[in-house]
């Protein structure tokens, strides 16, 4: 297993105990002393390999998916906090409801919430993402295709998919495809 792999492993582990409020010296205690708070800390700091038989065990123990526990192979999505998602709602109005119905669902409940009804375009969050991938059952980087080929999300210069202030809007329309 590699050094970043585990790392990554043991950070997830942590989180999901700190989560549920436990101490290293909890979980041992909690466990009536199945689970040692040194080899628990140990697969966290990431300095020693975890089984998947021990993994599992760990995750029913948390009472978790063991995919809860695995940190996620893909390589960093180029989403961040503090990336710009602009959605273009002229370009959603345009495109079958049934391809495109949650997503303009999702965009309306962030207008009302918002009382925002200019009608051209939304920003939305890169945890909205992230929410709309879980819907479309597809990865955030996956979506985030998909809308730039509806036309709904302008492709920034670097190709990644986010729109600036200075995209012009008249453009998207010129980029549009049809959903598949």
């Amino acid at each position: 297993m590699s050094t970043d792999y585990s790392r990554a492993l043991g950070a997830r582990l942590r989180a999901i105990r700190n989560q549920q409020g436990l101490s290293l010296q909890g979980v041992e205690d909690k466990s009536h002393g199945r689970w040692k708070a040194v080899v628990v800390g140990s697969y966290e700091r990431g300095d020693r390999a975890v089984t998947v038989q021990r993994l599992s065990e760990l995750a029913v123990f948390y009472g978790v998916p063991v995919s809860e526990l695995l940190p996620d192979p893909r390589p960093s999505s180029a989403v961040t906090k503090s990336t710009k998602i602009v959605l273009n709602l002229e370009s959603l109005g345009s495109l079958p409801a049934d391809e495109a119905g949650p997503l303009a669902r999702y965009a309306s409940t962030i207008q009302a919430q918002r009382h925002d009804y200019n009608g051209k375009v939304l920003s939305i969050r890169a945890e909205d993402l992230k929410s709309l991938a879980i819907i479309y059952d597809m990865s955030p980087d996956e979506l985030t295709t998909r809308l730039i080929e509806w036309g709904v999300l302008s492709p920034g210069a670097d190709g990644v998919g986010y729109a600036t202030e200075e995209d012009d809007d008249a453009s998207w329309g010129e980029r549009r495809r049809t959903p598949r």
